[in-house]
């Protein structure tokens, strides 16, 4: 027993707590930065077996890991992966793949912070602020407004005194998307037109160039309330950007406007669909949204890390 904590059991559970997060709280786990060294982003945690019984040990994993933890219906992690592997083997299922999509269920969610908006993918930040007037910038003296970019007065009409910033992904990035929150797809919006580079010489050269590219508009309403918009932006050597909730491939074949209605329900982490190569995502949240610590103009950010910081609930 450690000296001076005597033997009030819930003082040394939070003693312990400590001393397993306190790493956590320094630096992302390493294996979480392994796996993105190998362009493999993590997204969320799996737990089964034992070690996912204790709801307080799944809250502190979640701390650890900076990623959502999700618990797995089938207790016995061991047992249970031996059972999809001999299923394989008799042929119930074709491979492991169909098997852990088919029988794998989530019971449980651990979000390890409720109130950030995570970055939907790997990338370099860009322009960023706040709406002023209807416009934003592609880069510092290339304002342009989100009418031309969004196609829709009354969703521009949410962002009036909102924030934005500019997601850059590069060809040798991670090229899928996630979804930044729990929330529902409400609306999908693709616009055609050309696939200028999107590099920061071209943000500098061609006036309103995201207003000129072929994009898609992804209107989303957060489980909390607030509309929060992405718009993929394709490019050079992209023009195709695919949507898994809407099982199709926008590309140059496609003609727009065209609007998608939705009501497609995601977690936060949830692949939403991914580019060819390199590209952009522009994000729109309300005004009452702030950046958090790490997004700064140039940074690199991974896909699951925070982006914005929803305010605090009122008591």
């Amino acid at each position: 027993m450690p000296r001076g904590v005597g033997v009030d059991p819930q003082r040394l559970l939070r003693v312990i707590r400590a001393v397993i997060q306190q790493p956590g709280a320094e630096r992302e786990h390493p294996l979480v930065t392994l796996f993105a060294e190998l362009g493999i982003p993590v997204t969320a945690i799996r737990l089964g077996g034992g070690g996912a019984r204790g709801d307080l040990w799944r809250r502190i994993q979640a701390g650890v890991y900076g990623k959502a933890v999700e618990v797995l219906a089938a207790e016995e992690g061991g047992a249970f992966g031996c059972a999809l592997m001999a299923g394989v083997g008799v042929g119930h299922w074709k491979n492991l793949d169909e098997a852990c999509a088919q029988a794998i269920h989530v019971a449980e969610r651990i979000d390890p912070d409720p109130a950030v908006v995570v970055s939907p993918c790997d990338a370099i930040v860009g322009a960023m602020g706040r709406v002023a007037a209807g416009s934003v910038h592609q880069a510092k003296g290339y304002p342009y407004t989100l009418t031309d970019l969004l196609d829709d007065d009354e969703l521009v009409a949410s962002y009036l005194a909102g924030s934005y910033v500019t997601l850059r992904l590069t060809s040798a990035m991670y090229h899928r998307f996630h979804a930044p929150y729990d929330c529902r797809v409400q609306q999908v919006t693709y616009i055609s037109g050309d696939t200028w580079n999107v590099n920061p010489i071209a943000l500098k050269r061609i006036e309103r160039l995201f207003c000129k590219n072929e994009r898609a508009v992804i209107r989303t309403r957060l489980v909390t309330g607030e509309a929060l918009t992405l718009v993929p932006v394709a490019a050079i050597l992209v023009a195709s950007i695919r949507l898994h909730f809407l099982d199709l491939v926008l590309n140059a074949q496609s003609r727009g406007p065209t609007l998608f209605p939705c009501d497609v329900g995601v977690r936060k982490g949830d692949e939403l669909g991914w580019f060819e190569h390199g590209s952009t995502i522009i994000v729109l949240a309300p005004d009452h949204f702030e950046f958090c610590d790490n997004v700064k103009d140039a940074a690199r950010i991974r896909a699951g890390q925070p982006l914005l910081q929803r305010p605090a609930e009122t008591p």
